[in-house]
């Protein structure tokens, strides 16, 4: 009896053995065969995704249940997220974000969508100068920029835009100083830097449109803002919808120019997410709570893309 359970055995390893041996080979024809090359090339991107993006979100995910400690850390379950949870400033630093996103995302699409119309008409080379105008501040230093913007926001009246109010009649101002214009600072500043890329996505976006459209609109007698309403405005969705998700995403993220131009401050009153689980990171080094509070910005980044893609995506083709 014990012969035909071996023979069975062994019969059922060769097998086993014969499946694995069939699909290793499938998988080494095809990366030695005419898509060696394809491989190679994505092995270097698909490495550093590894390296910098799977592993810290796998730690970050690690970590947010743990106690970190450099030399040892202990789980702890749900704690970090309970404290996140249950404390006021990130409930007031979420609220400090959205209010940030809401002033900042809809007022950028408007300003770099009436930007691209007014480049649009113009020639090749004028087209390249602005575009190459309006691009410079996204690759300039985040630091450089933002000493400009103390410069501007300067309190004394040396500051470019307190000597502006002075000839209105109006008092110097601490823009960065007091929690009723330090959240407003901060919204200008996005307001007046940083569009060249939408900028140059809603050119392209509007280069692509057949000029047939606003010859035949012209024919039945459309006016400007008609063409724009009714052929401009559905073509370029995708492009909108694009940006507003991508605007709303990088908002929710926003770090640099509250760390560099209040530091949060006054009383918070400019702390944002971002700057919140960097401080409690690095300066708190209270790293288990800051990777709660990490995975919890991103499923709240999650939720809010998917319902914009559920709800404004509805009649938009790709």
């Amino acid at each position: 009896m014990a012969q035909p359970a071996r023979a069975a055995a062994e019969g059922s390893n060769i097998k086993r053995n014969g499946v694995w041996s069939k699909a290793f080979n499938a998988i080494a024809r095809k990366i030695t065969g005419d898509g060696a090359w394809a491989y190679a090339f994505i092995a270097v991107a698909l490495v550093v995704y590894a390296m910098f993006t799977a592993y810290p979100v796998v730690s970050a995910f690690i970590i947010s249940f743990q106690e970190y400690k450099p030399l040892g850390s202990s789980f702890i379950g749900l704690e970090n997220y309970k404290e996140t949870f249950g404390d006021s400033l990130f409930w007031k630093s979420i609220r400090n974000t959205i209010i940030y996103t809401v002033l900042t995302v809809p007022v950028a699409l408007v300003l770099s969508f009436g930007v691209a119309i007014l480049i649009l008409p113009l020639k090749k080379w004028l087209q390249t100068a602005f575009k190459a105008v309006y691009y410079l501040p996204v690759v300039a230093s985040g630091v450089a920029l933002s000493v400009v913007w103390l410069w501007i926001y300067d309190p004394l009246p040396a500051g470019i835009l307190n000597q502006f109010i002075g000839w209105f009649g109006i008092d110097n101002q601490n823009w960065l100083g007091t929690t009723k214009t330090s959240m407003f600072s901060l919204v200008l500043m996005a307001w007046l830097s940083s569009h060249g890329t939408s900028i140059i996505i809603y050119l392209a976006a509007l280069l692509g449109i057949d000029n047939s459209y606003y010859e035949a609109a012209e024919l039945d007698g459309a006016s400007f803002f008609q063409k724009l309403w009714h052929i401009v405005v559905p073509f370029l969705k995708p492009t909108t919808l694009f940006l507003f998700v991508t605007g709303i995403i990088g908002s929710f993220q926003v770090f640099q120019n509250a760390y560099l131009m209040t530091g949060g401050g006054p009383d918070n009153a400019t702390t944002m997410v971002g700057l919140l689980i960097f401080n409690n990171a690095f300066k708190y080094f209270e790293f288990g709570e800051a990777a709660a509070q990490s995975l919890v910005l991103a499923a709240i980044i999650a939720i809010v893309s998917f319902l914009q893609f559920k709800f404004a995506g509805k009649d938009v083709e790709y």
